[in-house]
């Protein structure tokens, strides 16, 4: 495992920069000047220095790349002199900066401005999935989670309030494992009528129903090998529910319209923003498959919960949206944010991301408490 060293004098950007890196597969820490970098660099063999300085640090001889507020074509020509092996401006462009990263790391014919010894040259794995953003305990204890389940085998059911981030985490639990190559498949419970679930899930052959006019693979065939999403799995029929209860079982399944069985291996990973203990007593959900599913459970906190990483979040979604839109990066007020901080989302971190997004749409350069008065809380 790669380890990188951020050197930036915001604190923001270092945890940003560091909940990124960590779930792309590299070891982090993170140093708020260069006095205190280079002490650490005496005693951690760091393969890459994330600096916002154009300035290498003296006699340490790793190679560096320079995330600078501003840019300008001169301050580049002197950092790239210095021996950075790469010139990036804020916001950083995270996909480009994955890519510097990889190419200073893993290839040395390409950083040859820097020298470094065989010894640091180490592959990073690459995980393609949004981070999870967050520094709060309830979200570490999320990451955690997932570091330990990932690896297994076991099935796994994550619960939480709608838009709080349960796909996000079963894309996780996917890329951390084994089944890393293999197909993360979704499927959304509550969005198929219970008269389709069946075909969705398991296929059907020609002429097993009227509409049926060619054999068709359902998700569990497509995600063979791999990692099948069941998400809103609260919202399956009780039939559809005996089905997968089967083929979690015997790993087979069978085509609706077939009398053939097919082997399958799937890991499969649930999510419900029900209390399947209470539907269970309802009489609406198997307590066989809630066994079945439920060896780890993971619960995913609201918003309210951990409300201190919503300053976070903001940034973050500011970047994207900013990145989607082609747009400059606008900034908030500390009244606007600690307003934002205060308010009771109901729609969780996917509504978060809403208001973000109208916010930036709507405001000017700078967004104020009196944006967010206009266009959040009226």
């Amino acid at each position: 495992m790669a380890k990188v060293l951020i050197l930036d004098r915001s604190k923001s950007m270092r945890n940003t920069l560091r909940e990124r890196l960590e779930y792309e597969g590299f070891s982090t820490e993170t140093a708020e000047n260069e006095a205190v970098a280079s002490k650490m660099c005496e005693k951690i063999p760091f393969d890459l220095i994330l600096s916002e300085t154009g300035q290498k640090l003296p006699d340490v001889g790793i190679p560096f790349i320079v995330l600078a507020a501003a840019g300008s074509i001169d301050s580049a020509v002197e950092a790239v002199r210095n021996g950075a092996s790469d010139y990036l401006t804020k916001p950083i462009d995270m996909n480009r900066l994955l890519q510097s990263i990889h190419k200073a790391i893993d290839s040395p014919e390409e950083s040859a401005n820097t020298p470094t010894t065989p010894s640091r040259r180490r592959k990073s794995a690459t995980f393609h999935t949004e981070p999870i953003i967050g520094t709060s305990s309830q979200i570490e204890h999320v990451r955690q989670l997932i570091d330990k389940i990932a690896p297994c085998e076991a099935r796994v059911l994550i619960t939480g309030e709608n838009g709080t981030g349960k796909e996000l985490v079963a894309r996780w639990l996917h890329a951390k494992s084994h089944r890393t190559t293999a197909p993360f498949v979704e499927v959304n419970c509550a969005a198929i009528p219970s008269e389709l679930i069946e075909s969705e899930l398991f296929g059907h052959e020609r002429g097993a129903f009227t509409s049926a006019i060619k054999q068709r693979k359902g998700k569990f065939e497509q995600a063979d090998g791999g990692t099948l999403f069941m998400d809103e799995i609260g919202d399956m029929s009780l039939a559809a529910q005996a089905k997968v209860l089967r083929a979690l079982q015997e790993h087979k399944i069978c085509r609706v319209g077939s009398d053939k069985d097919i082997d399958v291996d799937v890991r499969v990973i649930a999510a419900t923003n029900k209390n399947l203990r209470e539907e269970i007593d309802r009489g609406n959900f198997r307590e066989d498959l809630y066994h079945r599913i439920g060896v780890v459970v993971v619960r995913v906190p609201a918003l309210r919960d951990h409300a201190e990483d919503i300053p976070l979040l903001i940034e973050h979604f500011v970047r994207q949206i900013s990145e989607e839109y082609g747009s400059t990066a606008k900034n908030f007020d500390d009244e606007a944010m600690t307003a934002l901080k205060q308010r009771r989302w109901t729609g969780n971190i996917r509504e978060l991301r809403n208001v973000v997004e109208r916010l930036i749409i709507l405001s000017e350069e700078r967004i104020t408490l009196d944006d967010v008065k206009k266009y959040v809380l009226s």
